[in-house]
């Protein structure tokens, strides 16, 4: 189980990493092409445009061709934008592979931690969703390294982006070696396959197991069951909140931009890009923090805590660009104690939450809806935020902490998931039989 939850998270590694490399390259790209702050972050956000097709378009191809299936495709987008981005030096073929790389990082944002979810035995199932979040955060600082190792040499923004490529082809690899989704096998009246894979990753109780997913199962059409009705409106309302929080306290805008907010506090883009690294394993450290304890503190009380720290911090980010105090470390530190915060809490629950609350059903339109959302919020705020940065930080750090305390009354008000199969949650939330 440790093996294929592995495998499955690497297509977290290259979203993290896809999500992460462009903040060394940004400026160059900008100055490259003559870019507006408006067409810059536009550029930025041209990725997180193809997240959010990607995550809208990839749920019936996971449910027609099996969860596997897809993330092969989904690794051959990965490689083909990678090494395309790096290659192309006119502005609209840029945009256009970075496009593809968005695709692929939106459907793995779904079917990754989808087909994690569905193969996990319950008693484990957090902390190996989570263990996707912690192959994002290892992609982020792996480009952040990557980026700092290549910074100086002759079209370091090129190599910056086509590194890429290798993770990408590793990961292509690696998913022929696993099985498909027991969950997904059963819809397809393969429950044979369905009991090995069972057995394989540790369930103990198979014949349980495959009767509750067949009871999920009975009263709704395989294909066609609707999302959007009366019945899921606690699991929608829930995935739309959490990936509402998760983006607007700022934090693929801060992880975009990086380099750039520390250079306002004078440092060079060597140093700037140092401190990025700094992030990044901060970052690191503390979602592996989160993936240790999600199964026994609960999504409930990690969100509730996260949520206090996040506001503390962003709130004297706010306060370092309005008194303009960036002697020292200051902005290196209030930013470090957000990450730890952001990624003990959100980060960390964020695709386990989701991945949770939908039931067998309808999971991979739940998925495809929590995690469009996650990255329409994204592109926006990527989009706008060179500008928001050019007028002033105050205001918009400001605005981050704010939405950081509304995620304390989320945490309040949510169920809490951990020690539950997924039949016994959809019970509870949904009231299914």
């Amino acid at each position: 189980m440790f093996y294929v939850a592995f495998v499955a998270s690497l297509g977290g590694l290259l979203f993290g990493f896809d999500t992460a490399v462009i903040s060394g390259a940004e400026k160059s790209i900008q100055a490259i092409y003559g870019l507006s702050d408006f067409a810059h972050g536009f550029t930025i956000a041209t990725a997180l445009i193809g997240t959010i097709v990607g995550a809208l378009f990839c749920g019936k191809p996971a449910d027609k061709y099996g969860r596997k299936k897809s993330l092969i495709i989904i690794a051959y987008l990965y490689f083909v934008s990678a090494v395309f981005s790096a290659i192309i030096v006119n502005w609209y073929s840029f945009m256009f592979f970075r496009f593809l790389g968005g695709l692929a990082v939106g459907a793995s944002s779904v079917v990754g931690p989808m087909y994690i979810a569905e193969i996990s035995p319950f008693r484990w199932r957090g902390r190996f969703v989570a263990f996707f979040q912690f192959n994002i955060v290892l992609g982020i600082v792996t480009a952040y390294l990557t980026n700092y190792c290549v910074v100086g040499i002759p079209h370091d923004w090129q190599w910056m982006l086509g590194i890429e490529a290798i993770p990408a082809i590793i990961f292509a690899v690696l998913l022929l070696t696993v099985s498909e989704s027991p969950r997904w096998l059963v819809k397809q009246n393969q429950t044979d396959k369905a009991r090995l894979i069972l057995e394989k990753t540790g369930e103990t109780e198979i014949e349980k197991e495959i009767q509750e997913i067949e009871e999920s199962l009975a009263n709704a059409d395989k294909v066609n069951e609707k999302l959007f009705q009366k019945r899921y409106f606690t699991p929608i309302l829930i995935a739309f909140c959490i990936s509402t929080l998760n983006q607007l306290t700022g934090i693929n805008a801060i992880l975009y931009y990086a380099p750039r907010i520390f250079e306002l506090s004078g440092l060079f883009r060597e140093g700037a890009m140092l401190q990025s690294i700094i992030i990044g394993i901060t970052n690191l450290i503390f979602t592996m923090i989160g993936m240790a304890v999600i199964d026994k503190v609960g999504r409930k009380k990690l969100i509730g805590i996260g949520s206090i720290g996040m506001f503390v911090s962003l709130f004297l980010v706010a306060r370092g660009f309005y008194l303009t105090q960036f002697e020292g470390y200051y902005m290196l530190l209030c930013v470090m104690g957000y990450i730890a915060f952001f990624a003990v809490s959100l980060g960390a629950t964020i695709w386990v939450v989701i991945s949770e609350v939908f039931p067998n059903s309808v999971r991979a339109k739940g998925q495809v809806f929590g995690s469009m959302t996650h990255w329409v919020w994204s592109a926006l705020l990527s989009w706008f935020f060179p500008m928001f940065l050019s007028i002033g930080g105050t205001y918009i750090f400001g605005f981050f902490s704010l939405i950081a305390l509304a995620s304390l009354i989320f945490a309040i008000k949510l169920p809490e998931t951990k020690n539950k199969s997924l039949e016994k949650i959809h019970k509870e939330l949904v009231g299914l039989k």
